[in-house]
């Protein structure tokens, strides 16, 4: 397979967040494809029960020969490891790790859609794209994402 550019997100609001980010991000590294890392954000919840903690968000840059599928199957096996529990959509996690963008890509199926279909609606993810990839997100789309973040300095 060519190599292509690719962006996964990383957000956690359960237990030692930091800890559950950076092994996260050392997940995906073991593969040899990450390029670069955002710089961390923390960010209120959006959407699911209140009461949630904040979340602590960054966005892994990679050159990759992984369809859009092996990377949402990479993704998963993080979330696994973390001790990630589905109960409630957009509840609190251990770790949440999505497939946002594929140079060249686009999948539309029941379990993956690609690009992301909130990727610019949300800020905690556009902010950190922004960092690593300004060629790829404008300013507008950086103002237009929603939702307030602080930024935490690097993981």
């Amino acid at each position: 397979m060519p190599r292509r550019r690719a962006f996964v997100g990383l957000g956690s609001n359960l237990g030692d967040r930091r800890a559950l980010l950076r092994s996260a991000v050392d997940g995906l590294a073991a593969a040899g494809d990450v390029v670069g890392v955002s710089p961390l954000y923390e960010t209120e919840p959006v959407g699911g029960p209140g009461g949630q903690e904040p979340y602590l968000n960054v966005v892994v840059e990679l050159s990759t020969g992984d369809t859009p599928r092996q990377l949402l199957e990479r993704c998963r096996a993080l979330e696994e490891a973390a001790g990630r529990v589905r109960t409630v959509r957009w509840g609190p996690r251990t770790l949440d790790a999505d497939v946002l963008w594929v140079q060249g890509c686009e999948v539309d199926e029941p379990d993956l859609t690609v690009p992301h279909p909130r990727l610019w609606e949300r800020r905690f993810v556009v902010a950190p794209l922004a960092d690593l990839a300004p060629d790829l997100v404008t300013s507008e789309q950086l103002r237009a994402s929603g939702g307030d973040v602080v930024r935490m300095g690097s993981l």
